[in-house]
């Protein structure tokens, strides 16, 4: 079972054994916050053989065209979270069930991937890995790749479980300020954090407090996670002897939180909790306090 990275050799060696013994969907999470399309466009130009798209926005948000009838998000915020149940028939419906590994990439830094990474986790699925180094990785490796749009699949039943991760609100945040019991860490760019700009949220700034590491951080010159080594040394010293288990993850919408989130889990830190309303849910709740610099 692959849980946090699987590499592309890896990959290719489950492929091979697929059709005889290990129910394998690979994911394509390709997405452009300033072009929707631009997803699905791209995998239909190239994507790895057999994989199917997830797309940010229809799949693995809240959309009203997707949601299952009188469903409610499960979190607010730019990209609210999807219900369970609406979820889970999303994977049944893309042929993932309980004993499914599943594997995800994108072409974007491994940024979007993790989102549905983490949601498969929230649902009690812990066989999921993300493709360390993604699509470009995957070409380098000599992997299979096709075009089109994604292939039907045979349904499946995907029953949900306890979560494995931990989803956390604006009340619990608020709550927390101030506390050595709760570490808010912010995965945007620096820029965004300092309140210098803000292109998408209606103020600029951040939730007092919060630490600062963009998500890209996180990733070698070759485009591939750093080893845990590495890892565990930088969040050691940006905690500063802070609990690595009081860390809340957060970035604007709750997406790029996740390599954050990832990442500590690869140093050997553990799985934080993630606040998916993210600035976008704090920036348009009112009286919150906000800071800059």
């Amino acid at each position: 079972m692959f849980t946090t990275l699987i590499t592309p050799e890896q990959l290719q060696q489950l492929q091979q054994l697929q059709a005889s013994a290990i129910p394998l969907a690979v994911f394509d999470c390709t997405f452009d916050l300033m072009n929707p399309a631009a997803g699905a466009q791209q995998f239909a130009q190239c994507h790895v053989a057999g994989a199917r798209h997830a797309d940010l926005d229809h799949h693995l948000s809240h959309h009203p065209h997707t949601a299952l009838a009188d469903d409610r998000p499960a979190s607010a915020g730019r990209h609210p979270l999807p219900s369970h149940s609406t979820f889970a028939a999303w994977l049944g419906s893309q042929g993932v069930g309980n004993g499914t590994q599943v594997v995800v990439y994108d072409r974007n830094g491994m940024n979007y991937c993790g989102r549905l990474w983490w949601m498969l986790k929230w649902c009690g699925h812990e066989a999921v890995a993300v493709l360390d180094g993604g699509l470009a990785a995957w070409q380098a490796a000599q992997g299979a790749v096709e075009s089109g749009n994604s292939p039907a699949a045979e349904p499946a039943r995907f029953e949900l479980g306890e979560p494995l991760a931990t989803l956390t609100d604006t009340a619990t945040v608020l709550a927390g300020l101030g506390q050595a019991s709760q570490t808010v860490l912010d995965a945007r760019g620096a820029p965004r954090y300092r309140g210098e700009v803000e292109p998408l949220d209606p103020i600029a700034g951040h939730i007092p407090g919060a630490l600062n590491r963009p998500f890209s951080d996180n990733l070698g010159p070759d485009g591939r996670f750093k080893p845990a080594a590495q890892l565990q040394a930088e969040f050691s010293a940006l905690l500063a002897g802070r609990n690595p288990a009081s860390v809340v993850h957060q970035c604007g919408s709750g997406v790029s939180a996740v390599p954050n989130l990832l990442a500590m889990e690869l140093a050997g830190l553990g799985r934080q909790a993630l606040y998916a309303g993210s600035w976008s849910e704090w920036s348009r709740t009112p009286g919150l306090p906000v800071e800059k610099g």
